[in-house]
């Protein structure tokens, strides 16, 4: 199902066609007078985002002209905003002929690479046709895998919970294993319980496919990284049921599964896998409605021994997560890293497309939210506050899958994942969105990738501490 769009840099430099980028005022002292004369007879003023396509005389394009408007334009502050010429310029190859003072060529090149995809599994579509040169002094092969792992992820995400169950998640999984030389090794079914896996496979249970854990495993020597994935295909809520809004972009609520898999993807494609132990770990579930369905008022009983009462069946997430960091501590890795499309709370306090992760790793904190904005993959930093501990202990069993009171929902979220999280060396926990609203420079409305290059950038730096 994947692998249908491939991002692509233009191969060949001496066809294409020149694109000159503009600052107001600025005109490039390459072009002739009647180019000049026709950027201003099309009212061109290097404007952010203007375009002006050059004519070569025998009715044939000559080139184009972009504006990248002044440094004190708003509609220069988000990420990749001259991606946006790669939908508007005519299909072919083109190449940036100066890169002015402030335009970063590499964000330039990964944000055209990014405006190449689409999601043609159920319609014909189409991404952006005109292709740019490799700017000279970036790492193409890089930024040729991060978009390469943000398509997978996207197309994870962009298919519905009919295609895309645990069975299909499985699928995906066993084909990135096959391609970049992990062992796979899943647990299914009944088998959840006689394993020690009881909260994956309560919240599981009522689904029409088997609940399941999803295993990868690459690498023998060297420093170990886990990444855990919240792999909820479908999230209706359990008897504690969503409304309709609330449920119609729950195919979404597997965004970690598909993250980690792109970012597992990702570190091979690199060199980033090479010299550590990475593990993959995606408890893979539908949260469905059933006679079997777990119950608001059960208490559940935890791979790790802690009890859990079920306040909410609409808080599963941490439930599943639960058992598989509980799983993954047992081997004691030098860092565990949860992903999970886990809280509305993260959503009101930061929007959809800044995402909070929790590090109780000053250093570390700091070295992944650099790498962030590094890589053009925004972070906030959230805190694991401690005196909110008591709002996750109940009393009646050792904590509570959703505290009552509406406050703090994605640091309580935290808070109980971090419970689980005892044996790693060091965590770090990301609350990601996984979607994106509305079309964007790079990013088309759907499915999106956010915390995979921040953590590919943050890796040497995390694992050399």
């Amino acid at each position: 199902m994947t692998g249908k769009v491939t991002p692509e840099f233009a191969r060949d430099h001496q066809s294409a066609r020149p694109l000159w980028l503009v600052a107001p005022g600025d005109l490039p002292a390459a072009l002739d007078q009647p180019a000049r004369d026709w950027a201003g007879a099309c009212g061109f003023t290097g404007k952010h985002g203007q375009l002006c396509l050059l004519p070569d005389g025998k009715g044939g394009m000559a080139g184009a002209l972009l504006g990248v408007g002044a440094a004190s334009d708003s509609s220069v502050r988000g990420r990749f905003s001259l991606a946006k010429a790669a939908s508007a310029l005519p299909a072919g190859d083109w190449r940036v002929q100066d890169w002015p003072a402030g335009i970063d060529p590499a964000e330039t090149a990964l944000g055209w690479l990014l405006a190449q995809y689409a999601f043609d599994r159920y319609r014909k579509a189409e991404g952006a046709k005109a292709r740019l040169v490799a700017p000279e002094g970036v790492d193409a092969a890089r930024l040729l895998a991060m978009a390469e792992a943000e398509f997978l992820t996207r197309d994870l995400i962009n298919t519905p919970a009919n295609d895309m169950g645990p069975d299909a998640l499985e699928d995906a999984a066993r084909d990135l294993a096959a391609r970049h030389g992990f062992a796979a090794k899943v647990i299914v079914g009944d088998d959840l319980l006689v394993q020690n896996f009881p909260l994956i496979h309560a919240v599981g249970r009522a689904g029409a496919q088997a609940p399941r854990l999803i295993e990868l495993t690459r690498g023998e020597t060297g420093p170990a990284l886990t990444l855990v994935g919240k792999g909820v295909c479908f999230d209706t809520g359990g008897l504690d049921i969503k409304p309709p809004s609330s449920m119609a972009l729950m195919k979404k609520d597997m965004g970690g599964a598909a993250t980690v898999l792109g970012l597992a993807q990702m570190l091979v494609e690199t060199g980033a896998a090479e010299g550590i132990r990475l593990r993959v770990l995606i408890p893979a579930v539908e949260n469905a409605i059933a006679g079997n369905a777990f119950r608001p008022g059960d208490i559940l009983t935890s791979r790790k021994g802690l009890t859990v009462e079920i306040n909410n069946t609409d808080a599963e997430g941490r439930l599943v997560l639960a058992d598989a960091m509980a799983y993954a501590a047992e081997d004691k890795p030098d860092w565990l890293i949860s992903m999970a499309t886990l809280t509305g709370a993260a959503r009101v306090a930061l929007g959809p497309d800044l995402p909070p992760f929790y590090c109780d790793d000053d250093g570390a904190a700091a070295a992944i939210q650099a790498a962030g904005m590094a890589n053009w993959d925004p972070l906030w930093r959230m805190p694991f506050w401690s005196p909110y501990e008591e709002m996750i202990e109940p009393g009646i069993a050792d904590l509570d899958n959703a505290p009552s009171g509406g406050m703090a929902g994605s640091i309580t979220a935290a808070l109980f994942l971090r419970r689980f999280a005892e044996g790693a060396g060091r965590y770090a926990h990301f609350d990601i969105y996984g979607w994106q609203p509305k079309p964007a420079p790079g990013r088309t409305k759907g499915g999106v990738q956010q915390g995979a290059r921040a953590l590919l950038g943050a890796l040497p730096q995390l694992l050399r501490t």
